[in-house]
């Protein structure tokens, strides 16, 4: 059985890009290690980042379960209930 091998070699435009990722998963995970010195959204910002490019499953769960508790937090960030909603009088 034989090693797939990729379509093309990777160009120095994959490389840069691979390396501003890593820049900016680095910078991401500085913020995290440092919540409370950092504003709510900074520390979205750093939790989307780790969202999508985490590099575990875990590091990835551990920054939406982030932003769960962010949103929890500021309750203001989310859209006003409608008036017509059951329950008000």
């Amino acid at each position: 059985m034989s090693i797939p091998m990729p379509f093309r070699k990777p160009s120095a435009r994959d490389r840069v890009r691979q390396d501003w990722i890593e820049e900016r998963r680095r910078e991401a995970r500085m913020v995290i290690a440092d919540v409370a010195h950092h504003s709510d959204y900074l520390v979205r910002l750093a939790c989307n980042v780790l969202v999508q490019h985490g590099e575990t499953f875990e590091e990835r769960e551990d920054a939406r379960i982030l932003l769960v508790i962010l949103d929890a937090k500021t309750p203001g960030r989310l859209p006003a209930p409608s008036p017509d909603r059951e329950g008000r009088s």
